[in-house]
């Protein structure tokens, strides 16, 4: 991992990529700033399981009592965009529904998308 998982020193900015430690899976978000992540969550009763919502939350509320880092590893690989771009972006699909799939179009590739642009692909 980027950085050691906790909540000790970590002081994200906005367009920094969180990566949550979850029992049986790694999520995914992206820190828009002020407390505040854009995520994917389950979009509610009687829609499909493969649907997502877009939601802004806190991320204190998203992570709970999980462990989280900053993990924005992939900048080795990948220029991220400007963090207005960045932020512009989420905040355009904030209560939006999306396909998602255990692999593939995941919590992860999205929020990347959102820093990286069209450098992540599919």
């Amino acid at each position: 991992l980027a950085a050691e998982m906790g909540q000790k020193n970590c002081h994200p900015q906005p367009g920094d990529l969180i990566q949550i430690d979850r029992t049986r899976h790694q999520h995914w978000a992206l820190y828009v700033g002020d407390g505040y992540v854009i995520n994917l969550t389950p979009a509610g009763k009687g829609v499909p399981v493969f649907t997502r919502k877009v939601k802004k939350k806190l991320l204190k509320e998203v992570v709970g009592k999980d462990k989280w880092c900053i993990n924005n590893e992939s900048d080795k690989y990948y220029t991220p965009l400007k963090v207005e771009e960045i932020i512009h972006r989420a905040e355009g699909y904030i209560d939006k529904e999306m396909a998602y799939r255990g692999f593939g179009s995941n919590c992860e590739r999205f929020v990347k998308k959102l820093r990286y642009g069209g450098q992540v692909s599919d």
